[in-house]
């Protein structure tokens, strides 16, 4: 058998595996995950044309953070805060344990930019612009923007309008983290040192970049 063809089966099987992991763990959602897939997909891949974020594949402690931050005030929307304050901790521990069981998808939001702005885009998440104080988005989040997690989410391929968003919620003081993770103080003071023409050029960026694909290789065979 030819590598090529070998490559193009493995690529095939690995696609199903995760097909079929996506189908079964959707098939098991808690009840309390009705109103999430609502707007976050079926799977948890998000809506970029609403703006509504990817949540499949962020780490629970990072969701239940969030959760959390919507219904103390940390974090304000008023859809979320709606559906996030009625829940339990129990239920808050259910919704973010099923979603980070997910496989999140490779394939990135869909982003119309110019040279320019993919340019700008570019080098805001990759170099940073040092002479105004702001370091490159993967000096925390990763090359590729995959994400540290929990205290650094993922941002590869999340929609731009919601990466635009969450910059211009740090600025307004509308998003908030606890007080004990400097990740947070980290990104108010980057995001107060954010231009509108920076914010614009980097969401729409990073939203056009693919996640890798989930390495689903056996364990002992990785490198």
């Amino acid at each position: 058998m030819s590598a090529h063809r070998f490559t193009a089966i493995s690529t095939g099987l690995s696609m199903a595996l995760l097909g079929a992991l996506t189908s079964a763990l959707a098939a098991s959602a808690p009840p309390e995950t009705s109103t999430c897939l609502a707007c976050h997909g079926a799977n948890g891949e998000g809506m970029a044309a609403a703006g509504y974020p990817r949540l499949a594949g962020l780490s629970s402690l990072y969701l239940t953070e969030q959760l959390n931050a919507y219904i103390d005030g940390r974090r304000v929307n008023a859809i979320m805060s709606g559906i996030a304050n009625p829940l339990s901790a129990q239920q808050i521990q259910s919704i973010a344990d099923y979603f980070s069981a997910l496989p999140a998808s490779s394939a990135p939001s869909p982003s119309a930019l110019d040279a320019a702005q993919s340019s700008l885009g570019r080098q805001l998440a990759e170099r940073g612009d040092w002479d105004n104080g702001i370091p490159a988005c993967f000096n925390c989040h990763a090359s590729g923007g995959i994400g540290v997690q929990p205290a650094f989410p993922p941002i590869a391929g999340q929609p731009a309008a919601y990466i635009e968003a969450q910059i211009k919620a740090w600025k307004t003081g509308t998003r908030q983290g606890s007080p004990q993770n400097l990740a947070n103080a980290l990104m108010y003071s980057v995001a107060m040192r954010m231009d509108e023409t920076q914010t614009k050029a980097v969401a729409a960026w990073l939203a056009a970049q693919p996640l890798p694909a989930p390495d689903t290789r056996p364990a002992h065979t990785k490198p």
